[in-house]
């Protein structure tokens, strides 16, 4: 499981990287990765670059699912919503609550997402209201890490941080 987190790491350094400096055509890889055998493409990925309610994507696990993150700066609000292996559709999941730990300038804080809008004991929405948290989602220089547990197996994703989404920073 390290060795993927590894993989992961490695391959999202690549793809912001290619972001940054533009793509000459090559095949991205990493040192046993190499994205083109597993039928990806740097640009188009199987799935929308954003969740259907214009967020930032996290991978979980091999893609067996995706969570959006919505940043609301205005209300002060974290929304996660748990979608399927296409990053398109909601599932529903018996968790009460998913994780987001954060690390910025050393030091580590963990915020809980509770579960929204559940119904028969599930939710595919997660939020949070601490103001703590969408600060902290701005800085500069933040780590961001999802952890959720969907069907008793423990998923982590990595939060991209990302200045070019839509909330208002104050400009």
């Amino acid at each position: 499981m390290r060795q993927i987190t590894l993989l992961s790491h490695l391959l999202l350094a690549g793809v912001v990287t290619i972001g940054l400096t533009g793509c000459d055509g090559g095949t991205p890889k990493t040192d046993d990765h190499d994205v083109s055998e597993q039928g990806h493409d740097h640009d188009e990925h199987g799935h929308p670059s954003e969740g259907p309610h214009h967020g930032s994507l996290i991978e979980l696990g091999n893609e067996e699912y995706h969570a959006e993150l919505v940043h609301d700066d205005e209300a002060g609000t974290v929304t996660i919503y748990l979608l399927d292996a296409a990053a398109k559709e909601p599932v529903a999941i018996d968790a009460t609550e998913m994780t987001l730990n954060v690390t910025h300038d050393g030091e580590g804080a963990q915020f809980k997402l509770a579960a929204a809008e559940a119904a028969e004991g599930k939710a595919s929405k997660f939020t949070s209201n601490e103001t703590a948290l969408a600060e902290a989602l701005d800085e500069e220089g933040t780590e961001t890490q999802l952890v959720v547990t969907i069907d008793g197996k423990q998923f982590r994703g990595e939060v991209a941080h990302d200045h070019d989404h839509e909330h208002d920073h104050g400009h």
